[in-house]
């Protein structure tokens, strides 16, 4: 009870209750927990990209890695923002802050020729970014047809 009137004392005081409602902090809670449901798959927003394997043991990343992203349609992405071949170096310059010294992961769908990957690694040369780590997956790799394992 949050009050009472004691008719026995000659008192007008309220009895105080110490209890905390909570019920108000629940319906918070629950309303932040469907928020953040919500908005958890938004922010996970990336590039699909059909990598190749590689069997190399994987080097540690750093906390927050720069990508650089050529889809199979040459289209070129800096994080997950698509960006015209052009623009690459002035597009890493501003996310870089002017760091030529940071590491780009350059990831290529397979689908992408070796000649279109050498020209967006040459624009980077280019652009003063000359730390280009090839993004694969990790696992077997898979049998070649026809050629002889070493």
């Amino acid at each position: 009870m949050a009050g009472g009137i004691n008719s026995n004392t000659e008192d007008d005081d309220l009895v105080e209750n110490h209890e905390i409602n909570v019920t108000p902090f629940i319906d918070v809670m629950l309303v932040l927990l469907i928020i953040f449901m919500v908005a958890a798959p938004l922010a996970t927003v990336d590039i699909n990209v059909d990598l190749p394997r590689s069997a190399a043991t994987p080097q540690p990343r750093p906390d927050e890695p720069l990508y650089v992203t050529v889809d199979k349609d040459l289209g070129v992405a800096v994080g997950n923002d698509r960006v015209a071949q052009a623009e690459l170096g002035s597009v890493l310059d501003r996310v870089t802050k002017g760091d030529k010294e940071t590491r780009v992961f350059l990831r290529a769908d397979q689908a992408v020729s070796y000649g279109d990957l050498m020209n967006v690694m040459n624009q980077l040369r280019v652009a003063g970014y000359l730390k280009i780590a090839l993004v694969g997956l990790e696992g077997p790799l898979p049998a070649a047809s026809g050629a002889a394992a070493p």
